[in-house]
């Protein structure tokens, strides 16, 4: 069976996942925050086949360009936040000076879309987009784990006040498009604790 790790990362303390393939060969990272040093131990051995993006605010992109160019693996990323690799800018680490030196990197070669499977280290990767905390946010799906990026988190949600949130549309996101999932579905946040769809459907104080 597939196996996960969880680091993190950085100043903010960002959820980057580590999805290994059953016969411990293969691994796919998502939210690189930074390249830290036991993520980098984490795939020692392993051939890494893609980098996914939740989304790409600063925290969650920070160790893009090292792990790709040293693992050769292509990123994946929504359209909607298609120029926010390149730019310092949109994806907020120019914002943030005291957190952060500003990040740019190469564009993603590969985009996402809702409703798509990603055949990756021998299983199914499904993506739901879920804006409101950004434009481009999704979800990864993969049997009953969900990498939820920052769209629910254990008793909450994220912020939508930052450049092309919405608080309505986060809410119908998640309404739509996890709360659909059935209640034994592990989130896996881009931070804080992992909890269950059943939990927040029913202890989520935001969105009910």
């Amino acid at each position: 069976m597939l196996t996960f790790q969880r680091f993190a990362l950085g100043a903010l303390q960002t959820n980057a996942y580590v999805v290994v393939n059953e016969d411990r060969t293969r691994a796919v990272i998502i939210d690189p925050g930074t390249a830290d040093g036991a993520l980098m131990r984490k795939l020692d051995g392993l051939k890494v086949e893609a980098i996914l993006l939740t989304h790409a605010h600063f925290d969650h992109i920070g160790g893009v360009d090292q792990l790709r160019k040293k693992y050769g693996c292509p990123v994946y990323l929504h359209p909607a936040e298609r120029d926010w690799l390149t730019d310092a800018g949109k994806n907020g680490s120019a914002r943030w000076a005291d957190v952060t030196p500003p990040i740019a990197t190469e564009p993603a070669e590969h985009e996402l879309a809702d409703g798509q499977k990603l055949e990756l280290i021998g299983t199914t990767f499904e993506v739901r987009h879920t804006p409101g905390h950004s434009p481009g946010s999704v979800g990864f799906l993969v049997g009953d784990l969900l990498f939820a990026g920052d769209a629910l988190f254990r008793r909450s949600v994220g912020r939508t006040d930052l450049p092309g949130g919405n608080q309505e549309q986060l809410s119908r996101s998640i309404r739509e498009k996890l709360y659909t999932l059935p209640d034994d579905t592990l989130v896996l946040p881009g931070h804080g604790p992992e909890t269950t769809i059943g939990e927040e459907r029913r202890e989520n104080p935001y969105v009910r």
